[in-house]
């Protein structure tokens, strides 16, 4: 079985054939007028290419055909090594995104990044976990891990991307975090199709590290649109089937809205930084706080203000009975732990 989306990401080789289909006969009239050297089988055309810059004039020429006529073509990409195999198939308009932002793509075939950890303490201030958020490798290629995700979501490669930072999380956790350390890590829902199939590398990667599930939350990214609820509480589901924590984040802003307390009634609730920002002086911020303390409270889950920076708002939240803080009050992410605050 295989997600959608989790397809294998394959480089653009320097000598290879791209491949359309289907093909109509109005775009094989098209590539027969072309001096193109072309293979065609039932309502596949391949096109060879001895260079990366004459694919990438193939391509420039397949995008200047009228759209009736391009609409519903999906791309396939060998390189010489792979001729008579089966390529990977993409829509054109993905495979020309995936084009356009190469240098991206190839940061994440190459699994060019790594996970720094910033601390979780509690309400004596000491660490008690971490989140792990992803950065670049050292003296590998920068980037901006939105500017990744928004790039890898284009192409259809989040899925890919995805699996692969939780699995790189987990793996630096076992590095250097000791047993009963708290682990949160970032998922993206739409990454996920089939809960069992697509988070059992998560598992895999636990299990064969060595590593305790009960140690590990996975928290809702917030960029996420939380639309089909039931497919995100079957995922909640099986992660705790596996033994671990599930957190719902950024709640109080954007799609993460209070009420989705209620239906989740998630272990973690973690509360927006917007709403944390000067909450010492902002009495409509407090009360949007405590809202959210309280709907948390009644199902049993922990909350933890993000975004913590001034001691002023730690000190609000602390009064008011908020268990978890994070933010630069505590440290920044950072690719080794600290465990002496407090």
């Amino acid at each position: 079985m295989n997600c959608s989306g989790c397809s294998y990401v394959q480089p653009i080789e320097d000598q290879g054939t791209v491949s359309l289909r289907p093909l109509s006969p109005s775009l094989e009239t098209l590539i027969r007028q072309q001096s193109y050297d072309t293979y065609i089988m039932e309502d596949i055309c391949s096109i060879s290419y001895q260079s990366r810059g004459q694919m990438l004039d193939i391509m420039q020429w397949v995008r200047s055909l009228p759209e009736d006529i391009t609409s519903c073509v999906s791309v396939g990409l060998l390189g010489s090594d792979d001729i008579g195999g089966e390529p990977v198939w993409l829509s054109l308009s993905v495979f020309v995104t995936r084009l356009q932002h190469d240098d991206v793509v190839e940061i994440i075939r190459k699994k060019q990044f790594t996970s720094h950890m910033q601390p979780i303490v509690d309400q004596h201030e000491q660490v008690i976990a971490y989140e792990f958020l992803l950065r670049p490798i050292q003296n590998g290629p920068t980037f901006q891990p939105y500017r990744l995700f928004d790039i890898a979501r284009k192409t259809g490669l989040h899925s890919f991307l995805d699996r692969a930072a939780r699995i790189s999380a987990i793996e630096v956790s076992a590095e250097h975090l000791q047993p009963g350390i708290k682990r949160f890590i970032n998922f993206l829902p739409s990454s996920i199709y089939n809960p069992q199939y697509c988070l059992s590398h998560t598992f895999e990667a636990i299990e064969r590290l060595d590593l305790n599930p009960k140690d590990f939350v996975f928290e809702v990214v917030e960029t996420e649109n939380i639309i089909e609820m039931p497919k995100l509480q079957n995922i909640f589901d099986v992660y705790r089937s596996n033994g671990i924590s599930v957190a719902l984040d950024d709640v109080g802003s954007g799609y993460s809205k209070p009420e989705l307390i209620d239906y989740l009634q998630p272990d973690y609730v973690k509360i927006d930084r917007s709403l944390i920002d000067h909450c010492d002086t902002h009495p409509e911020q407090q009360q949007k706080i405590i809202h959210i303390l309280e709907r948390s409270q009644k199902h049993g889950s922990t909350v933890l203000a993000e975004g913590i920076e001034r001691r002023e708002e730690y000190e609000f939240c602390r009064s008011i009975g908020i268990e978890l803080a994070q933010g630069y009050l505590f440290g920044k992410p950072s690719d080794s732990p600290n465990l002496q605050l407090g």
